[in-house]
């Protein structure tokens, strides 16, 4: 089982697009100089916020490949790989594995809604099948799929590649915590929701965070002055950014708000999203810039 442990800020990479639909290598390029410039402390790969969901297998290749590559093991690759289906998944989870993932982010099957004992069956042969570890992501607003603190413990407690799981799932901090107490060390808990509870969590003792990728720089600002012990300076930088932080978890136009700070910076060549995402509207992007004229970001200061 590979040795590397996550913590930290791993966010999320958005995939670029170029203006004919295709994905746009040279983007994604850009912006993980950008992520590692930045100290990030890992990154992963088709999620929600990747539009995962709305790229083709080779597209997968071709990103992952990039990156991997650009990366040359600086920092752990988590890789979502997930599907419909235990058989699906385990094919998905074993490319990723053969291409370098550091690690995997699986959320439930949700095509047909999974009971318990389906959910054990599902991630107890993918956590046999694989050589990397699990992360778990509890993520009922996007899967459909409610997996209880005691079904994520058996999880944890039954099957050792499974490492990680990252709540999703609100009130977060009390999942985390009542998590926490279940888990006997286990595994090891991530926060996401783009931060939105990102203090919270810290208190209650999450590993790490996965946000989108466009504020690098603040996540790391909060995350030294919690681990420094300076806990009103991290609550301070959290409740300042709270309102960018919460833009960006509209449902529909949430992969769009991270795309256009991307293509403002000039990291994108453009905000282009894949349906079922929207794009913004004016008034939408306007709003959010205007938010950000009072938020200083790293990737727009150039």
């Amino acid at each position: 089982m590979n040795g590397t442990r996550l913590q930290g800020n791993v966010p999320i990479l958005a995939t670029a697009f170029a203006d004919d639909g295709t994905v746009d290598l040279d983007s994604i390029s850009r912006l993980v100089s950008f992520l590692l410039e930045q100290k990030i402390d890992g990154l992963a790969l088709f999620g929600n916020a990747s539009e995962g969901y709305a790229l083709t297998a080779a597209e997968k290749r071709a990103i992952l490949e990039r990156v991997r590559e650009q990366t040359a093991g600086a920092i752990p690759l988590v890789v979502g790989a997930g599907g419909a289906g235990i058989e699906v998944a385990v094919e998905n989870a074993l490319w990723a594995c053969g291409e370098g993932a550091d690690a995997l982010m699986v959320m439930p099957p949700s095509v047909v809604k999974p009971d318990e004992t389906r959910l054990l069956e599902f991630y107890g042969e993918l956590a046999r099948r694989v050589s990397v570890p699990i992360m778990l992501q509890d993520a009922p607003g996007v899967s459909g799929v409610s997996m209880s603190v005691k079904l994520l413990a058996r999880l944890c407690s039954e099957n050792d590649a499974i490492r990680y799981v990252k709540v999703e799932s609100p009130p977060t901090a009390l999942k985390i915590s009542a998590l926490q107490a279940q888990l006997h060390g286990a595994a090891e808990i991530f926060g996401g929701l783009n931060g939105v509870y990102m203090f919270e969590e810290l208190e209650r003792g999450v590993t790490g965070v996965m946000p989108a990728c466009e504020f690098p720089d603040v996540v790391n600002a909060i995350l030294r002055a919690h681990a420094g012990g300076d806990r009103e300076e991290a609550r301070a930088l959290f409740y300042r950014y709270l309102p960018f932080f919460r833009y960006g978890t509209q449902p529909g136009i949430n992969v769009a708000v991270h795309k256009e700070v991307l293509f403002r910076s000039g990291v994108f060549a453009t905000a282009r999203v894949r349906n079922p995402n929207v794009p913004l509207d004016p008034a939408t992007r306007g709003e959010l810039f205007a938010m950000l004229e009072h938020l200083p970001l790293a990737i727009l200061a150039s």
